[in-house]
């Protein structure tokens, strides 16, 4: 199974707590496949949203194909994400009961179709930014030191 990462929704991770997530596939044009082989997508406000018993990718950003014609897609429609019964009930009961969010972590080409993964996800207070800023900073300081002690050994 060839995976390939076309873009990865890293505003994600520092806004949310991430709970659990799911593989889905979605229905696009054929500019659109295009354009996400080519890697032109931005996942940066992009959110999922439950609506009349489906899930939909919206604000997601694929740019138009160069070489489409100019009949060519809108780059931020509504685009309905394929998952089973089940998985959209689960997940919508959930967002509506619980006070969950549905957002896109990564969008990428699976065995030649695109998939996008989702999360449900509660959102960080900024005392929870701040610490997990502090946290990321004090490993690279640990992991710079750690380089530098590694190099004074060798000489």
């Amino acid at each position: 199974m060839a995976i390939k990462t076309v873009v990865t929704n890293r505003k994600a991770y520092h806004n949310y707590h991430i709970q659990e997530s799911i593989e889905a596939g979605i229905a696009l044009t054929g500019t659109e496949i295009k354009s996400i082989r080519t890697g032109r997508v931005s996942l940066g406000d992009a959110y999922v949203k439950p609506e009349g018993g489906e899930l939909w990718l919206l604000n997601a950003h694929i740019a138009r194909y160069e070489a489409g014609s100019y009949l060519s897609h809108v780059p931020t429609r509504p685009r309905k994400l394929l998952l089973h019964r089940k998985q959209i009930d689960s997940l919508s009961s959930q967002v509506l009961e619980k006070g969950f969010t549905l957002v896109p972590l990564k969008l990428y080409i699976k065995d030649g179709i695109a998939k996008v993964e989702i999360a449900l996800a509660k959102g960080k207070k900024l005392y929870d930014k701040r610490e997990s800023i502090i946290r990321r900073e004090t490993e690279r300081e640990v992991g710079r030191a750690m380089k530098r002690r590694q190099k004074s050994q060798r000489r």
